[in-house]
């Protein structure tokens, strides 16, 4: 099987390289910008500080940080954060309208009570606050990083639930290392202000030598082209941003019957040939406990970053018989709901470098 891949992933190597050094300038502006400003007021910081040791959350704005990810940024990391938050707690309220002038109301119009409208929109507006700090053999040394992020989201009335959890995103290039996340939602008037804690690591690509690593693997709902790359670290829902891509993970691994299992990760370790091209060949195969039961075409990719759909279908044979003969036909059928496992072996031709991964995940009935 050739690797099928998203148009525009044929492009996108390039493109990081030239979107990624204009990152590169942009954080050099923003650090001589850091010198003027204050990133992280002291009220906030003060909580930081008892925070990075005791690990106890702040709950004046309830939220938990539920996933995390990286993808290669030049010499650095994307780090990628998921946090999940409930609506009410983030204070939504109905945006303003503007209304034109009423007409004057009759008597018996005038005597009535207003209904009670749902809001066209809602919106929240806030503070968050990342402070990203050193580990060093479980120990939070000096601080690397301090980021401000306004908080303005805005959601539709209609489809508005004050009891509902969002997910949301955000991001920022670190060098490699390990690190203490730090991150406090706040009210404007810093009167409410939450807090959570993450430790994480990013590894240094450079070290792969010996043999192939990747990204973490993840599966992606939906993958689409922005017109150009985010220079600032925002706050997206349900979606992260990636150079000039905006992408929509699964970040759960459930499938219902039917759909695609949508890989995307990075492969590191491999090298370009004298063309410059790379050469992956990658295999991939379902098992349900030790049972292979898909088994896909190998697939070729001239790029170490790979999306490839891959339909969780598995092969049958359907023996009917007719005149007296058997005849075996081969039918592609949807796998049973169930919990599986996505094997995957990565190899580079270039260097002989190797490496096997696995995914769990789950395929669930369709809801009626």
């Amino acid at each position: 099987m050739k690797g099928k891949t998203f148009i525009f992933i044929a492009l996108i190597t390039g493109f990081i390289l030239y979107s990624l050094s204009m990152s590169t300038m942009a954080a050099q502006q923003e650090k001589k910008e850091e010198a003027k400003i204050v990133i992280i007021p002291d009220t906030v910081k003060s909580i930081f500080k008892q925070g990075t040791q005791t690990r106890e959350p702040r709950l004046d704005i309830p939220f938990s940080i539920v996933w995390h990810i990286y993808l290669p940024a030049r010499e650095n990391m994307h780090a990628v954060f998921y946090f999940k938050a409930k609506n009410a707690d983030l204070g939504f309220i109905p945006l303003p309208q503007v209304s034109e002038p009423a007409e004057e109301k009759k008597e018996e119009e005038k005597a009535q009570p207003p209904a009670t409208e749902t809001p066209a929109l809602l919106q929240t507006s806030g503070h968050v606050f990342l402070q990203f700090n050193r580990m060093e053999k479980g120990a939070v040394k000096e601080v690397a990083k301090e980021v401000y992020i306004p908080l303005n989201l805005q959601t539709e009335g209609k489809a508005y639930d004050p009891e509902k959890e969002e997910l949301y995103s955000t991001g920022y290039p670190l060098p490699p290392g390990d690190y203490l996340l730090s991150m406090a939602i706040a009210s404007l008037d810093l009167k409410k202000i939450g807090t959570q804690y993450f430790e994480f690591s990013l590894p240094n690509s450079s070290l792969f030598t010996e043999e192939l690593g990747t990204t973490p693997i993840f599966s992606v709902k939906k993958i689409e082209k922005m017109e150009a790359a985010e220079t600032k670290a925002e706050i997206h829902q349900g979606f992260f941003t990636y150079s000039f891509l905006q992408i929509t993970p699964c970040i759960e691994n459930v499938f219902s019957v039917g759909e695609n299992l949508d890989i995307f990760f990075y492969v590191f370790g491999a090298q370009p040939n004298e063309q410059g091209k790379f050469d992956i060949e990658v295999s991939y195969e379902v098992l349900k406990g030790e049972e292979r039961i898909i088994r896909y075409a190998k697939a070729q990719y001239d790029t170490p970053i790979i999306s490839q759909p891959l339909p969780i279908k598995q092969t049958v044979i359907i023996t009917t018989e007719k005149e007296g003969q058997k005849i075996e036909e081969k039918e592609q059928r949807d796998v049973d709901a169930g919990q599986y496992t996505l094997n995957i072996e990565i190899k580079d031709n270039v260097t002989g470098k190797s490496v096997v991964k696995s995914v769990a995940f789950e395929v669930k009935e369709k809801s009626a």
